[in-house]
């Protein structure tokens, strides 16, 4: 007789990033995996949000109670309308030998959120696992959004639709200037690290991503515009900023440059924190607050 061993090879890596959707619009993605051996492969799907555990997995410390080093938890954020945020077609059948065959993910997110997650789990014969993709994706209410730094928030949210009139009830009185005004967005943070190295040549970099989404479900195509506010604190702390100012289409990306090198009366023990405001026009005024953390590393 002859040994075989099942061997695949997939056209995704470890994850698979649907990227930016505008909420209650769906998104698809393809993954063809191949069957490298020499014989047919029964395989079947798995999604980790519709494992029978899951229930018992969950009774265990919030993940937010928990630092972010030791958060491993793999189903993010899900749908309020109880249907899965993620679903991939075919769930089972067989690739025979020298095929391939194509699995369609969708990703149908119902709300805004920025931390949609799950995995997917291709097994053979019903017990061998052959690929772990963790499938990733976020959803706006609006037509942009803003990406770069480290992340302020928290990575798992509330279910609890939280009104604002209730909200202001709870308070016991009613801001009449704020109901003049209307709703406002509130500012939101991104924390951007410049580490210089010690003795380099080459400043320390990081940047800041504006995208413009493309949707049906977008009515007027109205340009995306973008100005970060580069003030006098940034440039006396040394930090230089390319193309802080732009406009987007639907579907483009901008990226904002952000360089820094010490000023030579820089105090190593007292490090610059500055801050600018990056405003983002769409269907929306949207203000994103950025904190700019610089520090010198040594080389080692």
């Amino acid at each position: 007789g002859h040994g075989v061993v099942p061997s695949t090879v997939c056209s995704v890596g470890e994850v698979l990033d649907m990227g930016y959707v505008v909420a209650k619009d769906t998104v698809t993605s393809t993954v063809k995996i191949e069957n490298t051996s020499s014989l047919t492969l029964l395989f079947s799907v798995q999604l980790e949000s519709l494992s029978p555990t899951r229930d018992r997995d969950r009774q265990k410390i919030p993940s937010f109670l928990t630092s972010s080093v030791h958060r491993t938890e793999i189903v993010g954020t899900q749908n309020f309308n109880g249907f899965s945020v993620f679903s991939v077609s075919p769930t089972e059948g067989k690739i025979e030998a020298g095929e391939s065959q194509d699995f369609v993910v969708t990703f149908s997110p119902d709300h805004e959120s920025l931390y949609y997650s799950d995995r997917l789990k291709v097994l053979l014969f019903g017990k061998q696992t052959a690929h772990e993709i963790q499938l990733k994706g976020a959803a706006r209410d609006h037509p942009m959004f803003v990406e770069g730094g480290v992340p302020l928030d928290v990575p798992v949210e509330s279910l609890a639709v939280i009104s604002p009139v209730a909200s202001q009830k709870a308070l016991g009185r009613v801001d009449l200037v704020a109901l003049c005004l209307g709703p406002r967005e509130a500012v939101r943070s991104l924390l951007l690290v410049l580490e210089y190295v010690e003795g380099s040549a080459e400043p320390a970099r990081a940047e800041i991503t504006v995208g413009a989404m493309q949707s049906p479900l977008l009515a007027a195509k109205k340009a995306v515009e973008f100005s970060l506010d580069s003030g006098p604190e940034l440039q006396r702390a040394g930090i230089a900023l390319d193309g802080p100012k732009g406009a987007l289409e639907r579907g483009q990306l901008k990226r904002i440059g952000v360089s820094w090198v010490p000023p030579a009366d820089l105090q190593t023990s007292d490090p610059p924190l500055v801050s600018a405001l990056l405003t983002v026009k769409g269907d929306i005024t949207e203000s994103y607050r950025v904190l700019f953390m610089a520090r010198v590393v040594s080389a080692s």
